[in-house]
């Protein structure tokens, strides 16, 4: 048993490192998160994969707006750029919500193949838009 001031300061010390492992160890947080218009994050998912998550059941906008707002200032993507769906609405696998959708600016390398034509803003896999188109979203309608 440790005795003293020495064994206070070994104990303080011994507590200090496995609370600061235990921080290091934790995934990202909300507080790690790119915040789009409306309180929407934005989390990685993996190197190529990122998670819109809203705050509420977000509306099809949020999401388009947020993905492009991400791929512009986060990833650096440039207006003419796509984006694309890589899982349509489901839970988050970032922060446990109820309600999530995954992008990409690398359709093959995330396995999905990319669609070409009509875009059915459903949320499939595959669906996709320029960085451009996406923040056309972001455009709020004027309260009536």
């Amino acid at each position: 048993m440790l005795r003293g001031t020495q064994g206070y300061f070994r104990m303080k010390n011994l507590f200090s490192a496995l609370g600061l492992a235990c921080l290091t160890a934790l995934p990202a947080t909300a507080a790690d998160a790119f915040k789009a218009n409306r309180g929407v994050r934005v989390l990685p998912v993996n190197d190529i994969v990122y998670e819109v998550v809203p705050r509420g059941s977000g509306g099809t906008w949020d999401y388009w707006c947020a993905a492009a707002q991400f791929a512009r200032r986060g990833l650096g993507a440039s207006w003419t750029d796509r984006f694309y769906v890589v899982r349509g609405r489901d839970l988050s696998v970032t922060t446990g919500r109820r309600s999530s959708v995954q992008f990409t600016l690398y359709p093959e390398r995330a396995g999905v193949p990319p669609k070409t034509g009509w875009l059915s803003l459903g949320f499939r896999p595959g669906d996709s838009m320029s960085v451009q188109q996406g923040y056309g979203y972001c455009v709020q309608a004027p309260a009536l």
